[in-house]
């Protein structure tokens, strides 16, 4: 069983992280993922006592914490007035310090007092955590500085460092909540009851409970709850939530609806078309909240560093100021020293920012109709040199409109159209959707139909077998006939060549901008791959320009395209169909059409557009790129501010402990600052990109 608890009060990424570790090192724990950034905790685990060992664990190491379940999150109080007028009279008393400066003795017990007072919530923490026998953290670091400053006599600077320090992670909990609200807005597209229609009577359920069949009603103003296809009403209805686009959609009686949409203009009531667990808002919070499950590398590295850096540099620390006092002979320089250097021993500022800057750029996309399943395809984005698309759906509408009927051997146009549209009645395909409606067949003179992959379908039809779809099916079948060079379905009766359909597809409206696009930003290859015919791809890749294109490919094709392709550099494919699923799941970064895509395609890909609008990629390019450029800021300004404050420590700056907690808690701020910009990372600023 899989449960899920909230954790109030959360505000250390490395105990985050140590809370995790601990909780996994138990034995019926199949999995624990602790997302610092939604403050979430999931467990995996067959035994009832694991969860509650679970618990302990995270209050042994963060005592301060509440576990909440996950339906019963309470807001957090922002602080405590207790510990604020606490605070406030410590540092009155260390003001007061200078007054009695003529008396030492007095002005000591007065500036201890201020001390102890000043740094009582982070000794109360720590003292906790010595009882649990887990304590080695920043609070442990800090304490110990700022005591040992105290002894030695730096009685200022000892109390100022823990006033700092304090005020610190004030600012740097503000900053962490301040980006948990942005990406907690994202994931308020879900409705939290829908309006149920029976027998003339309304009522509110949760959108769980209710079942396919379900009439629901929707007011203006309200978002849709589930998906559905709309009974009675018209209205406007606001996408940009789910799928990012702007512009409002029309909807009328027969059109279906996406749950997370806003209902703008009037009163529609809708027919369930799909359970919540289904839906699209289930999807995308599903992907949001397990985003942080698929870490990239960087992530993994920091997690790992962070393990063995702080050891690391404590015993520097320690070693520092054993070995310079029995030198030099001067005790207090050299402990002073090495007290400062412990204050950046603390790996905060990295733990914190570096998975955030991934969680906000998966947030964004999310934003902006690009969901993205886990930090790990941002970073493959960024090495990805080779994009492959699917061209029905992908490239094109996908909306396919049958044109002109040409028979042969004596066959009428409307009976090649009623056979046609009979057999290709039981195809989910686009095209064979299109033929389906293009003319009326009787359905209980339908026999059994069987699919062919990338070929077509076979059918009994009044009694008679019937063929329809590529020329391979013919041929397959020993049926003569004449190719045609133009892009159509060939169908056959009895064995007889009955002739062809001709199919018009048109090509995105984003397509060739997004095409240009892609080769602008210095991708090595560009490829396209299709089952259709040679002469209809040869047509969108020459109107599109794209470098290589390969027709009439079977699924195994396409794969074996791909692993070729794989083997040269890392490789993106776009697609959409039931037939794409394989070559989306082998490819280093699949994407799937969201809207028109299928569930399995779907399931199997990495990155889903929702509005299936191709130049989404684009965005979905520069913010890989834009997360790597914010991810490797904070490591080369966290990493370098704290080297260059161990190397001032070392050779003894004084006053440099102010410098060491701007190191902890004053870059872990910048950091996190920095990382929220991708919160607000939008197409809009990217447009440049397709003009």
């Amino acid at each position: 069983m899989t449960k899920k608890y909230i954790l109030n009060g959360l505000d250390c990424a490395h105990c985050a992280q140590k809370i995790a570790d601990k909780i996994n090192l138990l034995d019926d724990v199949q999995q624990a993922e602790l997302n610092f950034a939604t403050k979430t905790l999931k467990i995996s685990a067959e035994n009832e006592k694991t969860f509650e060992k679970a618990k302990r664990i995270v209050k042994e190491v963060e005592p301060d914490v509440k576990v909440k379940d996950f339906s019963d999150n309470d807001e957090e109080k922002p602080f405590s007035v207790v510990d604020l007028v606490v605070d406030i009279i410590g540092i009155l008393l260390f003001a007061t310090t200078y007054i009695f400066a003529f008396n030492k003795v007095v002005s000591s017990i007065i500036a201890v007092v201020a001390y102890l007072l000043i740094s009582h919530k982070i000794i109360l923490n720590l003292l906790k955590k010595i009882k649990n026998f887990d304590f080695f953290d920043e609070n442990f670091l800090m304490v110990v500085a700022s005591a040992g400053a105290m002894i030695i006599g730096e009685r200022f600077e000892g109390i100022a460092v823990m006033l700092f320090f304090g005020f610190g992670e004030f600012a740097q909990q503000k900053a962490v909540d301040s980006s948990r609200k942005s990406i907690k807005s994202l994931m308020e597209i879900k409705p939290d009851t829908a309006r149920v229609v029976k027998d003339g009577f309304e009522a509110q359920y949760p959108p769980e409970d209710i079942s396919v069949g379900t009439v629901i009603k929707v007011l203006p103003g309200e978002k849709i709850p589930l998906e559905g296809t709309v009974l009675t009403g018209e209205s406007a209805v606001d996408k940009s939530a789910v799928t990012g686009e702007s512009l409002p959609e029309n909807v009328r009686v027969g059109d279906e609806v996406i749950s997370g949409s806003i209902n703008l203009d009037s009163v529609i009531t809708l027919k369930v078309a799909k359970p919540f667990a289904e839906s699209t808002v289930a999807k995308i919070l599903d992907l949001v909240e397990n985003a942080n499950e698929k870490k990239a590398k960087q992530e993994n590295f920091i997690t790992k560093f962070a393990r063995v850096y702080t050891p690391i540099v404590v015993v520097i620390a320690l070693l520092l100021g054993v070995i310079g006092s029995a030198v030099s002979g001067d005790t207090a320089d050299f402990t002073y020293r090495a007290l400062s250097f412990l204050v950046v021993s603390c790996p905060c500022a990295l733990v914190l920012s570096i998975p955030l800057c991934y969680f906000c750029g998966i947030g964004a996309g999310a934003k902006h109709g690009v969901l993205i399943k886990g930090g790990n395809y941002l970073e493959t984005l960024t090495e990805t040199e080779s994009v492959v698309f699917d061209k029905t759906g992908t490239l094109t509408t996908g909306k396919f409109n049958v044109g002109e009927v040409l028979p042969e051997n004596g066959f009428k146009s409307e009976q090649v159209l009623e056979f046609a549209a009979a057999a290709e009645s039981g195809s989910t395909h686009p095209i064979a959707k299109s033929v389906s409606e293009s003319a009326e067949f009787d359905n209980e003179k339908l026999g059994k139909i069987t699919e062919i992959a990338a070929s077509g379908v076979k059918a009994v039809y009044k009694g008679k077998n019937v063929l329809v779809g590529s020329k391979r099916l013919l041929e397959n079948g020993g049926i003569e006939f004449e190719a045609s060079e133009k892009n159509c379905v060939y169908v056959a009766i009895d064995g007889i060549f009955a002739g062809i359909i001709l199919i018009e597809d048109d090509i995105k409206e984003n397509s060739f901008k997004t095409i240009s696009a892609l080769q602008k930003m210095g991708l090595k290859k560009i490829a396209m791959l299709t089952g259709d015919n040679r002469i209809s791809a040869k047509s969108v890749a020459n109107k599109l320009h794209i470098d290589e294109y390969k027709a009439e490919c079977l699924p195994q094709q396409k794969a074996e395209y791909i692993e070729k392709l794989s083997k040269e550099n890392k490789v993106m494919f776009v697609g959409d169909g039931i037939n794409d699923s394989p070559v989306i799941a082998l490819s280093d970064v699949g994407v799937a059409m969201g809207a028109v895509g299928s569930d399995s395609a779907i399931e199997a890909s990495d990155v889903v557009l929702m509005n299936d609008d191709p130049s989404s990629l684009i965005y979905l390019f520069k913010l890989a790129r834009k997360v790597r450029k914010i991810v490797t800021e904070n490591i080369v300004f966290c990493l370098g501010i704290k080297v260059l404050i161990m190397i001032l420590s070392a050779i003894g700056i004084k006053g440099i402990m102010w410098a060491a907690v701007f190191a902890d808690v004053g870059v872990a701020i910048l950091a996190v600052l920095n990382s929220m910009r991708l919160i607000n990372f939008s197409l809009q600023k990217e447009k440049s990109m397709l003009k």
